[in-house]
């Protein structure tokens, strides 16, 4: 490919301009700037905690090796200073003109955002600063793109999720908050193993989606000539290897809802789904503020966390109000007066169809009225029996079933119930769920002849528990949107 190919290809400033005839000189002189390896011996913090103790204008004669990208440069005449980024860090490097013409000029030359490597000995500047005297260096990576102006970086909120490698290069804060992410994740594995729960993995593509109500994504398997959807939770499956024998199992998985895009909604997400054989919904109350709390205080370093100029105390044990409570406190309606439901629920969606059923009223009137208020952990407990398929029967009123949902600030963050393992009414709960289909509830649960069959072999009772491991992490690094804890959001086409 010639030059002016190249530029045509990626070309999209003056700037890019400029470095690509950069590039093509150094071609030219036969510098490869592409490297493949560079032998690094330190990353920046391990240079500022191995050599804190250099006083002013301490030196030391070890030569060492650090590699990062170039984000900062200042000349002083025949001296000239930079900052190197690595994952770790910032470390300042300095050089004048004995070390050579060509080092000197060589460095002075790069574009900041250039990934070089240096070889130097650790010092203490006059001002204090540790840096790293340059003895060589090599370009590792040629940049071809400017970097966002230092002292804003890249503030645009659409170009830093279209652009997140940008975002994490320009703003430190980014990539703090998605290592805190990391943490989280781990934490919650300790947790679970520490209750002697089992990881374990389910197909990402199912013949037959379930375990919640929503819209799939759906494809094609050419081979086997089978349509196949991604799944939307990874309750079915995991609940069959509960009748196998396993009787504490979790999975941390993608799952996928072709739905709307929201502050807390993505067409993709992080779920954590856990059973437990011989447990029910208080177990898993009891399970699920344990884990928030100690999340809380393994990662945040208190129970009180900071969200949004709010402060929500996630000292257990949160606090337990009724789903009929709930909405009788909050939209002044009894949700045992149906007529009185559904003309509530047109006030506030006019547009609601003649087939809807009581739960989509319910669900109405409680994300209009309820969720606001909700903004200390609160469980919200027993759910009508006709929103909940998989859900058992509460054992103190048939008409409700054994089911909570955990909201903080507003946003549902947990799900659980005591699972109905009675094969006989979970079919009969599919029937009425494709009814429902029928009628043109497309969200309703399709009928799954094997899971019911698993059934048959025999579920001891379980309690199971989702929890949205995005949300959480929203919360436990005070960010508002889905789009800040998640690397690549998805997003409408740009053009």
């Amino acid at each position: 490919m010639d030059k002016q190919v190249t530029q045509d290809f990626i070309i999209d400033s003056s700037e890019t301009v400029n470095r690509i005839e950069k590039l093509n000189i150094l071609k030219e002189k036969g510098v490869q700037p592409f490297a493949y390896h560079f032998s690094r011996t330190h990353l920046a913090q391990d240079v500022m905690s191995q050599y804190e103790g250099l006083g002013e204008n301490g030196s030391t004669q070890d030569e060492i090796q650090v590699a990062g990208r170039l984000i900062a440069k200042r000349g002083h005449g025949k001296a000239l200073f930079g900052n190197l980024l690595d994952d770790s860090g910032v470390l300042q490097f300095y050089l004048n003109i004995d070390v050579g013409e060509d080092i000197f000029n060589g460095i002075n030359d790069l574009d900041i955002g250039d990934i070089i490597g240096i070889k130097g000995i650790p010092f203490r500047t006059k001002r204090g600063e540790l840096s790293i005297k340059v003895i060589s260096y090599v370009l590792l990576t040629k940049s071809l793109h400017s970097l966002p102006e230092k002292f804003h970086g890249l503030q645009d909120k659409e170009t830093r999720y279209r652009q997140r490698y940008v975002d994490l290069i320009s703003n430190p804060d980014v990539k703090s908050l998605f290592k805190k992410r990391s943490k989280i994740i781990l934490q919650i594995r300790k947790f679970l193993e520490e209750q002697e729960f089992i990881e374990v993995e389910t197909p990402i593509l199912q013949p037959i989606y379930g375990g919640a109500s929503a819209k799939p994504f759906s494809t094609f398997h050419n081979e086997l000539k089978q349509s196949l959807f991604l799944r939307i939770a990874l309750e079915l499956p995991l609940k069959r290897l509960i009748v196998g024998g396993f009787e504490r199992i979790f999975e941390i998985g993608r799952v996928f809802r072709n739905e709307g895009v929201s502050y807390k909604h993505n067409p993709e997400y992080t779920l954590l789904e856990l059973y437990q054989a011989y447990a029910d919904y208080h177990d898993m109350m009891s399970l699920t503020e344990s884990l928030i709390s100690t999340l809380a205080l393994k990662l945040v370093g208190s129970y009180e966390i900071s969200y949004e100029g709010k402060t929500i105390d996630l000292t257990p044990p949160f606090k337990r109000m009724t789903l009929r409570d709930a909405i009788q406190q909050y939209a002044g309606i009894d949700i045992q007066d149906k007529n009185g439901l559904r003309k509530k629920a047109l006030e506030v969606k006019p547009d609601i169809v003649d087939f809807s059923q009581e739960g989509e009223l319910i669900n109405v009137l409680y994300d209009h009225f309820v969720e606001p208020h909700l903004i200390q952990p609160t469980f919200i407990l027993d759910y009508p029996l006709e929103t909940s398929p998989l859900a058992k029967v509460h054992r103190q009123d048939p008409s409700l079933v054994e089911r909570f949902e955990l909201f903080i600030n507003g946003m549902e963050i947990a799900n659980a119930f005591s699972e109905l393992n009675d094969p006989i009414d979970q079919h009969h709960r599919f029937s009425q769920q494709m009814k429902a289909r029928e009628m043109g509830w497309e969200e309703a649960h399709m009928m799954d002849e094997d899971y019911i069959k698993a059934l048959e072999y025999g579920m001891p009772p379980t309690g199971g528990l989702g929890i949205g491991i995005d949300r959480v992490v929203m919360l436990l690094t005070n960010s508002h949107s889905i789009r800040d804890v998640l690397l690549f959001p998805h997003m409408k086409d740009k053009y």
